[in-house]
């Protein structure tokens, strides 16, 4: 939908000064007054965070290298004092070297999904298979030191300096910095629906500043939602410089073809500016889109989500294992917990409902006890007190939890139980929510597809906002993650999890 308000008052701070160059100029004249969305400059944060991780991946791997030297000194042969250094220097120019070829410190993919985190695996593997390699083909002892401390410990490195550069870069986006300025060229409704995506979106990196759209005028000081129409199609080269923009995204309309994108491609060539084609897929993540070039002709082609393979298979061995190790180590506590409930609340420790799994089926899932028993019951009577969203039941302030049982779901300490549905096979480590009978039953649209994987005891909602989300909201993390999940996606949920029990957002 258009909405047309009165232009605002052009504003010196909130407007950028037109550059002076040789640049063609456009076919038609662009207001001035044409008001730009204020964004904190981002012309060098890319080049200072890139410095940033690289110094994070020079200290996370002189540190591996260092104590794998270290720890091979004993060992080392006193005919060749020099040879485990030498080892050592090879090894850490070639691990940088990778990474750099891998592009893992490409701008385009850090600081958010795992594409980042799959290029610091994926350069270190061909690092350790070359040296390897190497050693083998020139009969050079390697130092065992350096396969069986350096790699797996400069890897542990370099994923959580990655993490630790990713946290502060996300800490800048949320105070409106290092962002990159963005200008839509398409139609009103495409304009309309990629912009609401990347306002919902603010740690995507992305701030819209305009549009140019089809025979857009902005003498007329036309808004679409809350983003000025710059200029028409034709204005984009002009319009990128006036405004400074750093990445140009096209979506549909009936007046872009190839013809079109190719030639903006052409204009911006000198600018610097990124041009991305917006496919639409909004809920579609990497992954699952392959891009196949045939004579010339760019086609997208869209994998279908994997439910079954060895993938899945592995993703229930990592659930199993991981479920019996944390099983193992947190058993002391789990009793005492357990022992906690029994002595401060009459009745048992363990709470049983009945969940919907995998496929519709239903389980019995465990949890520590929060509530008085015959909580249940009394839910009909808390129905008008009701703050949930959708089909979900939630209260903040709810009078049947315990005084313990506050406790315990504040650091989510009553879900533990849930690891035994692990075991069992009824639960993954991450997955959508278990949902309850009663609320599959209100299910419609595409609801039901949160059901062709195992629940999980985390997953987006949990280190999204847990109660604090809408029904809609979580429903479409669900989806999100049903579509594409990933063994590495999960992996990092896993990591967000402590986060997210720690801070105890949304835990009620």
């Amino acid at each position: 939908m258009v909405a047309q308000p009165a232009p605002a008052p052009a504003q010196p701070a909130t407007t950028t000064p037109e550059p002076v160059g040789t640049r063609e100029q456009p076919t038609r004249a662009i207001a001035s007054s044409t008001p730009v969305r204020r964004v904190f400059p981002s012309i060098s944060w890319p080049r200072r965070y890139s410095s940033l991780v690289l110094t994070t991946d020079l200290a996370a791997i002189l540190v591996a290298t260092a104590t794998a030297f270290m720890l091979s000194l004993p060992s080392a042969d006193p005919a060749r004092p020099g040879a485990n250094v030498v080892v050592g220097l090879v090894l850490a120019v070639l691990w940088l070297a990778s990474l750099a070829a891998e592009k893992s410190r490409d701008r385009r993919i850090v600081g958010i999904g795992v594409e980042e985190y799959g290029r610091v695996w994926r350069a270190t593997w061909h690092v350790f298979a070359a040296v390897a390699l190497a050693a083998y083909v020139a009969e050079v002892d390697l130092p065992r030191e350096y396969v069986a401390i350096a790699i797996p410990l400069g890897t542990a490195l370099l994923l959580v300096g990655r993490y630790g550069a990713r946290t502060y870069l996300k800490r800048l986006r949320r105070r409106g910095r290092a962002l990159s300025r963005m200008v839509l060229i398409g139609s009103r409704s495409g304009v309309a629906e990629l912009a609401r995506e990347i306002a919902a979106r603010p740690l995507a990196g992305y701030v819209v500043v305009g549009a140019c759209v089809p025979d857009g005028d902005p003498l007329e000081g036309e808004w679409i939602d809350d983003v000025p129409v710059l200029g028409d199609v034709l204005d984009v080269p002009h319009t990128v410089t006036r405004v400074r923009a750093d990445a140009v995204a096209v979506v549909g309309a009936d007046h872009i073809n190839a013809s079109v994108v190719r030639d903006l491609g052409y204009r911006l060539e000198s600018t610097g500016t990124d041009l991305i084609v917006a496919p639409g897929l909004v809920d579609v993540a990497g992954p699952r889109m392959v891009l196949s070039p045939a004579e010339g002709l760019s086609l997208v082609h869209v994998d279908a989500p994997q439910y079954a393979g060895v993938r899945y298979v592995f993703k229930s061995i990592i659930d199993w294992v991981g479920a019996l190790v944390v099983v193992l180590l947190l058993s002391l506590p789990m009793l005492a917990i357990a022992a906690a409930i029994r002595l401060t609340s009459d009745g048992p420790a363990l709470y049983r409902q009945e969940r919907v799994g995998r496929d519709g089926k239903t389980f019995r899932m465990i949890k520590f006890r929060s509530m008085r028993v015959g909580a249940d019951a009394e839910r009909a009577v808390l129905e008008g007190e009701n703050e949930g969203n959708g089909v979900l039941f939630k209260l903040k302030d709810d009078p049947r939890v315990t005084p313990l049982g506050r406790v315990l779901r504040r650091y989510s300490l009553d879900e533990l139980p849930q690891l035994f549905n692990v075991l069992k096979g009824e639960m993954s480590l991450v997955g959508p929510r278990p949902p309850l009978p009663s609320e599959v039953a209100l299910y419609d649209g595409w609801a039901p597809r949160r059901m062709l994987v195992k629940p999980g005891l985390t997953g987006l909602w949990q280190i999204s906002g847990r109660s604090d989300l809408s029904w809609d909201e979580g429903l479409r993390k669900d989806l999100y993650y049903v579509e594409n999940w990933t063994i590495a996606g999960d992996l990092l949920i896993l990591l967000r999890t402590a986060k997210a029990v720690f801070a105890h957002e949304g835990a009620y």
